[in-house]
């Protein structure tokens, strides 16, 4: 798209008086746009050529640019930019490079600056990172030069508007039937649950899933520090964190959230992503008779969950030895996923519980079940799921 053009039709929406468009695709930023083109001089002669124009530049004025056919597509999750080496996307088979051209360093920079700055962040040189949430969702992170040499560069987490049932999980092979079975259950007796996994396993995709089977009469409190969750529930409300302003003022995060949603006279609250203090926040409250609570958390294997969990809580002053009660007490489920070739699975469904090694009161983690049957922990799992009358 030429600059010069972009530019006049820039010029030409700023003499308007419109409001902002939720996304670049809406109606009014198409109408607006022609407007602008025929008072620039510059729509085409035709019809199809002027429909043309007006979606590429309502991409290059509000959107993200070349980038936005890929984001609009369906079956795209991620995006990345790799600076000027190329673009690259992913359909659920890994890493592709897409034929998009996206231009030099500058109009990559600019791009993303654009996109911080509309979701009201600062991206510069002083600030050169930032991870923010776009209008329609999708979760957009950039990093520049000089902390990324090669860079600028992009990485865009796409958002489904409507979870995923169970049933299409079944159908995808993320998980086995019986474990859906499994799963819906331990969401019906409001079993306190974490899902674990890397980056990219599908641990927000299922979450939304198990939150789409919790009944329409309870009331779901959703924490998180940039918005991805999105069950299909009628009765959820959904806090999102803040960072500082460019002054250094205004910060509200996740722990702070964890503790106004006590005051919203919740039925399960969720954290989104545990990352640091808010463990010690959603433990409190899932001690406090807030049952069938949830959270993702980065992690290797489901046995590594527990020592994830102490190196986040403990360097806020929480004692191991309370962080170990409060995790026996109000987290029993965990819901491990991994990457096995090109798909997301279900590895294993496993329990927290104390166990003594040599003298030492510590945490272990038992399989409940995994994608081949039932575990060793099986049957304590059946017996809390029917004490619960699941």
């Amino acid at each position: 798209m030429n600059l010069e053009l972009i530019n006049r039709v820039r010029r030409q929406l700023a003499a308007q008086t419109h409001p902002g468009w939720p996304s670049p695709n809406h109606p009014a930023a198409r109408a607006d746009i022609v407007k602008a083109l025929c008072a620039a001089g510059a729509a085409p002669p035709d019809q199809t050529g002027l429909l043309e124009m007006s979606a590429a530049l309502a991409a290059d004025l509000n959107g993200a640019g070349p980038l936005q056919p890929l984001l609009d597509d369906a079956t795209v999750t991620d995006v990345v930019v790799n600076g000027t080496d190329g673009v690259w996307i992913d359909r659920g088979d890994g890493l592709q490079a897409a034929p998009v051209s996206i231009g030099d360093a500058d109009a990559i920079r600019s791009l993303a600056c654009r996109l911080a700055a509309a979701a009201g962040r600062r991206l510069d040189t002083g600030s050169p990172y930032a991870d923010v949430r776009l209008p329609d969702g999708t979760r957009f992170h950039a990093i520049l030069p000089p902390i990324a040499p090669g860079g600028p560069y992009l990485s865009f987490r796409t958002h489904r508007a409507k979870a995923f049932t169970l049933s299409q999980l079944v159908d995808a092979d993320t998980l086995t039937a019986d474990m859906a079975d499994l799963l819906l259950r331990v969401v019906t007796a409001r079993l306190p649950h974490l899902i674990t996994g890397g980056t990219g396993t599908g641990k927000t995709t299922l979450l939304s899933s198990l939150l789409s089977a919790v009944p329409a009469t309870e009331r779901i409190v959703i924490v998180e520090d940039a918005a991805e969750l999105a069950p299909d529930h009628p009765h959820l409300l959904t806090l999102e964190a803040r960072p500082a302003n460019i002054e250094g003022a205004g910060a509200v995060d996740l722990a702070a959230l964890v503790r106004q949603a006590l005051r919203m006279r919740p039925d399960r609250i969720v954290i989104g992503e545990c990352r640091g203090a808010e463990v010690s926040e959603l433990l409190a409250a899932l001690n406090t008779g807030h049952d069938g609570g949830a959270g993702t958390l980065h992690c290797n294997a489901a046995a590594d969950a527990p020592a994830r969990l102490e190196a986040l809580a403990l360097p806020h002053g929480m004692p191991r030895a309370g962080l170990h009660a409060q995790l026996v007490a109000a987290l029993r489920v965990i819901i491990h996923l991994r990457r096995n070739g090109r798909k997301r699975q279900v590895a294993e469904i496993a329990l927290i519980d104390a166990g003594d090694t040599g003298g030492v009161r510590g945490l272990g983690v038992a399989t409940a079940w995994t994608r081949h049957g039932p575990g060793p922990a099986a049957g304590i799992l059946e017996r809390l799921l029917r004490e619960r009358g699941a």
